[in-house]
């Protein structure tokens, strides 16, 4: 019999998610701040809680993406939160990107219940929460990522255990400063060439036969060139995985003078900006300055 899963959280990546569970044939109950978002769900055949609690009380294994530490802890240490209502021997699964000292701060309370705890942001994008190929970077106990991976197998198609609980949350923040760099750099480095009067597709297309070639702008690059900014990776969620990987380095006496520049460019993106806009937007920064 499958265990009961509830999932916390029906925005661009756990709508995706908890459908593909929903297909699977897992039990399932959901929960949103904004009910609406899980119709589908619903049709889908989950319960729909009318809370966090009562999901945890309901469920096996729970799952939580959100969109910041504040939500986090709201959903889990919230009067009516997970936390509340997690039983024992039941397992919480963190999936939102944030800071590792709030994830063992979860894994703790997790413990005083006798539930177990895993820190596992995801990568992969819309499109990988859609097709069920996610990547989940994982913090914990192996045993405990062994109870959970028969969940986690239908929604991801690699897990990398990187260590103790924090640990999946510390290479996330890593890897995602990487990306908002890489995005930003690509960024400059086609201002230049249309400065030029050169169209910015033929760097595009050097550089994918080169060393310089990265998936991540095989994703970013056609957005960039044809300033097409619909949201997969909102920019303000990668403002905010910035915030954290600088506060992280802060604690850990690491500088990253590149890092804060390119927050700086973010920030001024994302303060400009009306709607909500994917991360390649960062291009914006120049295509606007140039126009002026």
């Amino acid at each position: 019999m499958k265990p009961t899963v509830g999932f916390v959280g029906l925005g661009l990546m756990g709508r995706p998610m908890a459908l593909n569970l929903a297909r699977a044939g897992f039990p399932l109950v959901v929960w949103n701040r904004t009910a609406s978002k899980a119709d589908d769900l619903v049709v889908a055949g989950a319960r729909l809680a009318r809370s966090p609690r009562e999901l945890a009380a309901a469920a096996d294994v729970v799952i939580t993406i959100v969109s910041d530490p504040p939500a986090v802890e709201g959903v889990l240490w919230g009067a009516d939160g997970v936390l509340a209502g997690l039983r024992e021997g039941a397992l919480l699964v963190d999936s939102s990107t944030v800071s590792p000292g709030l994830a063992t701060r979860a894994a703790a309370a997790c413990a005083a219940i006798g539930a177990g705890f895993l820190d596992a942001p995801v990568t992969g994008g819309t499109w990988g929460a859609e097709k069920g190929e996610l990547v989940f970077l994982v913090g914990g106990e192996a045993a405990v990522l062994d109870r959970a991976r028969p969940v986690l197998e239908t929604m991801g198609k690699r897990f990398f255990h990187l260590g103790p609980h924090g640990a999946g949350q510390t290479v996330k923040l890593a890897m995602n400063l990487l990306f908002a760099l890489e995005v930003g750099a690509l960024s400059e480095a086609m201002s230049i060439v249309v400065g030029a009067g050169l169209p910015a597709d033929r760097l595009v297309e050097v550089m994918q036969a080169s060393m310089g070639r990265a998936p991540v702008l095989d994703i970013k690059a056609p957005l960039m060139i044809e300033q097409r900014y619909a949201p997969s990776f909102p920019i303000r969620l990668m403002h905010k995985d910035l915030g954290l990987a600088l506060d992280l380095a802060n604690q850990l006496g690491v500088s990253v003078p590149m890092a804060a520049a390119s927050r700086e460019v973010y920030s001024a993106v994302r303060g400009a900006a009306d709607e909500d806009l994917d991360y390649a937007a960062v291009a914006r920064y120049w295509q606007q300055r140039k126009k002026r």
